[in-house]
C-alpha cells in the first residue's frame, strides 16, 4: 500500500604518401607479398560451374532416317522409346544398345570422353505422314512383331523455355553464390568484414539533423568541460602557443538519462572535425580475436581523419576491471578486447588528434587502468538537474508543446525534484497526450500534475474492486504515513494521498522531500519512522497487519543496513565502513567482515528498525484522532492534499522528543484497538446513509 508511489518519492525522481621515382625492377613495390583477391574466386567458381554444365550433360549422337528405313527398324524392336510431336509430324527414337553400332555407324558407340560424362545415348529422328497414320503403324507392329517400346505424344514447346529449363537452375545458383560472397566481403557482420569497426561517421556533408549545445539545457559545468574540447579542436593554436596539450579522453559519468549521449550529440554538432560514435557492446562478438581486430580498425580510421573525435557509449560493456569477467573465466575475449584499446589509447604508437569521449553510468567496474591520466584524463559528472536547470529542461521540451497560461515552468520543476533530463522528456510528452485524450487543444497545468503522477505512481486504476474492509485497512495505512510525515521534523513534507489504486500500488502518498547534499542521521531516522507509519498504524488500530507495507519494509531495511554498513551510524559499529567503491580490493564471493561481525551487523540493523518502528507507534498514539479523522477524510475523498492535512492537524509543527516520551508510556496502556476506530466502517455507512 505503501506502493510504487512511495517508493518512486524517496528521491521524486523524479603514414605520408612519397611520390620518389625510382627505375622499374628495384625498390619495395616489386617485394610486396601475393595478395589473394575475391574476384578471382569468383571466376574460378564460374568456371567449374560451366564445366559441370557441359561434362555433366550426355553425349547425344543423332540421325536422321526416312520413314522407310524406319519401319524396318521398328518391325525390329531397335527402338525403346518414340516421342511424337504432332505439329511438326516428326518422331524422335531413342536406339537400344545393342542396335548403336548397326544404325548410327562404329564412332557412335566410342565411351565418354571426359569422367563426368554420362554413357552415350543415341537417337534418331523420321518425318511421318501424320500422327494419326504412325498411331495405326504403331500398332500394327506392336501386334504382329511383339514390340516393346513405348510412344509418348507432344504438342511442342518453345525453344526458350527449353533453354531456361536447361540452364535457369545454374543461373540461379550463380546469382544466389555472388550476392552470399557479396555481403561476407563488403556487408556489415559479414563473415569477411566481422573484424571490421561498425562505429557510424559524422562530418560536416551529414544529413542527419544536428544537435548543438543550444540543445542541452542545463549541466553548466559538464558543458564548459566539453565545449573546451571542441573549442580546442577549432582553435588548437591557441592552447598549443602556452604549451598545454589537448586531453585524450573525457568520460561522462552519470545517472541514466541525464543526458550523457545526448552531450556527445552536441559534441558531434558543434565540431568541425569527423565524429565516430559507437556503442560498447559493438566491440564484443562470438568470434575470439573480433574485438580486438575492430578496436585495431576503429583507431586505424580514426587516425587517418584525425583530428577527430570518437565516442564509446556504454563503455563498461567492455571496460569492466579485469578478474571479473561474470562468465567465471570461461571466454577472456572481453578482457582481450580491453587490453587492445588500452593501447591504442596510450601506448607506444602515436595517438595524436583523437579525443576518446566515453559515457558509462557504472563507473565503479570500469578498470583502473582505463581511468587513469593519460587515457581517460578527465572524468566530468553529469548528475541530477537542480531546480533551476530542471527550469532550463522544461523550457527545452515545451518548445513544441501548446501550452496555455496555466502552465509555469517554475511551478513543474519544483514538482519534479529528482526527475532526470529524460524523466521531463517524458512528463512532457505525457501531458500533451493526456491532453489529446481529453480533447483539449491546448495543454494545462493539470495535464501536467496528471502526467507526473502517471509516471510516478502509475496508471490510476479505479475499476480495481476491493472490499470495504480492504478499503479501510489502505486509508488507515496511507493516514499513517501522512501523520508521521506531517508530524516529523526531517521527514519529507506530504503533497498528496491517494488510496486510488495506481499500477501495482493499492494506495500512494506523494512527498516534496529536500533536496540536500548530505544527510544526517537524525533525517534518516525521520524517514524510517515515516516509511514504518503504514504499519504501525495496521497493528496500532486495526490489532492487526498485512501484506500492504512489503515496500516500505524493504526500503527500511535497506536504508537501515546502509546506516550500519555504509555510514558507520551503528551504535555497536561505529564509524566503519565496508563498502568498496573501487569494487577490486575483494573477490566476488567474499565479504570484508567475519561472521561475528556480520552478527552484530544483523542485531544493529534490527534494533534501529525495531526503535522507529515503536517511536512510530507512539506518535500515532499521541494524534489518534487526528489520525482518525484522516482516514476517515480518505475513506470519503479518496485523494486529500497538504491543505486538508493542515486543516486537521493545523499549521506544520514537531513533536519534541519529552512528547515522544509521554507517548510511549500511553502506548503501553493500549492492548487493543480503541472503540472509535474499531467502529470505523459503521461510522462510515452512516455517513454514506445521511
Amino acid at each position: 500500500m505503501g506502493g510504487r508511489g512511495c517508493n518512486r518519492n524517496s528521491r521524486y525522481i523524479m603514414s605520408e604518401n612519397s611520390n620518389s621515382q625510382q627505375p622499374k625492377g628495384f625498390g619495395p613495390e616489386n617485394n610486396k607479398p601475393f595478395k589473394f583477391k575475391m574476384n578471382w574466386m569468383y571466376v574460378l567458381i564460374l568456371f567449374i560451374l560451366i564445366m559441370i554444365f557441359f561434362t555433366n550433360n550426355p553425349v547425344t549422337s543423332t540421325k536422321e532416317l526416312g520413314w522407310t528405313e524406319f519401319q524396318g527398324y521398328a518391325e525390329k524392336n531397335a527402338f525403346g522409346k518414340m516421342t511424337v510431336n504432332s505439329p511438326d509430324r516428326q518422331v524422335t527414337a531413342t536406339v537400344k544398345p545393342e542396335f548403336i553400332r548397326q544404325i548410327l555407324g562404329q564412332d557412335s558407340a566410342e565411351t565418354p570422353k571426359y569422367p563426368l560424362q554420362k554413357a552415350v545415348e543415341a537417337t534418331v529422328t523420321v518425318i511421318i505422314p501424320s500422327a494419326d497414320k504412325f498411331d495405326d503403324h504403331f500398332s500394327n507392329w506392336k501386334t504382329r512383331h511383339q514390340i516393346d517400346a513405348t510412344v509418348t505424344y507432344s504438342e511442342g514447346g518453345s525453344l526458350f523455355w527449353t533453354i531456361l529449363i536447361q540452364v535457369g537452375p545454374f543461373m540461379l545458383f550463380i546469382i544466389i553464390w555472388v550476392y552470399v560472397m557479396r555481403r561476407m566481403s563488403g556487408g556489415a557482420g559479414g563473415m569477411f568484414s566481422v573484424g571490421k569497426t561498425k562505429a557510424q561517421l559524422y562530418d560536416k556533408s551529414g544529413k542527419t539533423k544536428k544537435v548543438t549545445f543550444k540543445d542541452v539545457a542545463g549541466l553548466s559545468e559538464a558543458k564548459q568541460e566539453v565545449e573546451e574540447i571542441v573549442d580546442f579542436l577549432k582553435q588548437p593554436g591557441k592552447y598549443t602557443g602556452l604549451g598545454a596539450k589537448i586531453p585524450k579522453g573525457a568520460l561522462l559519468v552519470g545517472p541514466p538519462g541525464t543526458g550523457k549521449t545526448l552531450l556527445a550529440k552536441a559534441v558531434a554538432g558543434e565540431a568541425d572535425v569527423p565524429f565516430f560514435s559507437l556503442s560498447g557492446s559493438d566491440f564484443v562478438e562470438m568470434f575470439v580475436g573480433v574485438g580486438a581486430s575492430r578496436v585495431r580498425d576503429l583507431f586505424r580510421q580514426a587516425k587517418a581523419k584525425a583530428p577527430c573525435i570518437v565516442f564509446i557509449d556504454e563503455i563498461d560493456a567492455v571496460g569492466r576491471a579485469r578478474g571479473k569477467n561474470p562468465s567465471m573465466g570461461t571466454n577472456d575475449e572481453r578482457e582481450n578486447t580491453l587490453n587492445q584499446l588500452l593501447t591504442e589509447m596510450d601506448g607506444f604508437g602515436s595517438n595524436s588528434g583523437v579525443i576518446i569521449l566515453a559515457a558509462t553510468n557504472r563507473v565503479d567496474i570500469l578498470d583502473g587502468a582505463l581511468l587513469r591520466a593519460g587515457r581517460f584524463d578527465r572524468q566530468i559528472n553529469v548528475d541530477l538537474p537542480e531546480l533551476n536547470e530542471r527550469k532550463e529542461i522544461f523550457n527545452v521540451h515545451l518548445r513544441d508543446i501548446k501550452i496555455d497560461a496555466s502552465v509555469d515552468t517554475e511551478f513543474l520543476a519544483r514538482q519534479t525534484p529528482g526527475f532526470s533530463g529524460a524523466d521531463i522528456a517524458n512528463v512532457c510528452n505525457e501531458a500533451a497526450l493526456i491532453a489529446a485524450r481529453s480533447g483539449k487543444e491546448t495543454v494545462q497545468k493539470e495535464d501536467f500534475m496528471n502526467a507526473v503522477d502517471r509516471i510516478v505512481g502509475g496508471l490510476e486504476r479505479k475499476s480495481k474492486v476491493t472490499t470495504l474492509e480492504e478499503r479501510r485497512a489502505i486509508a488507515i495505512h496511507e493516514a499513517g504515513h501522512a501523520t508521521l510525515s506531517w508530524m516529523l521534523e526531517h521527514a519529507n513534507p506530504l503533497v498528496k494521498v491517494t488510496i486510488v489504486p495506481r499500477g501495482k500500488a493499492l494506495g500512494a502518498a506523494w512527498y516534496m522531500p529536500e533536496e540536500r547534499q548530505i544527510t544526517t542521521c537524525q533525517q534518516l531516522q525521520d524517514e524510517m519512522c515515516a516509511l514504518l507509519g503504514g504499519r504501525a498504524a495496521e497493528d496500532f488500530v486495526l490489532g492487526r497487519i498485512s501484506t500492504g507495507a512489503s515496500n516500505d519494509l524493504e526500503r527500511v531495511t535497506k536504508q537501515a543496513y546502509a546506516m550500519v554498513v555504509y555510514y558507520g551510524m551503528s551504535e555497536d559499529l561505529p564509524n566503519l565502513n565496508y563498502y568498496d567503491t573501487s569494487g577490486q580490493d575483494w573477490g566476488m564471493f567474499s565479504k570484508p567482515y567475519s561472521d561475528e561481525t556480520a552478527r552484530l551487523i544483523d542485531e544493529s540493523v534490527k534494533k534501529i528498525i525495531n526503535e522507529q518502528y515503536e517511536r512510530a507507534r507512539a506518535i500515532l498514539t499521541g494524534c489518534r484522532e487526528q489520525h482518525r479523522a484522516l482516514a476517515d477524510l480518505l475513506l470519503e475523498k479518496e485523494v486529500i492534499y497538504a491543505d486538508d492535512l493542515e486543516k486537521i492537524f493545523g499549521k506544520r509543527k514537531w513533536i519534541s522528543r519529552s512528547q515522544e516520551i509521554m507517548a510511549e508510556q500511553e502506548l503501553l496502556k493500549l492492548d487493543k484497538p480503541s472503540e472509535e476506530t474499531a467502529n470505523l466502517p459503521e461510522r462510515q455507512e452512516d455517513k454514506k446513509e445521511e
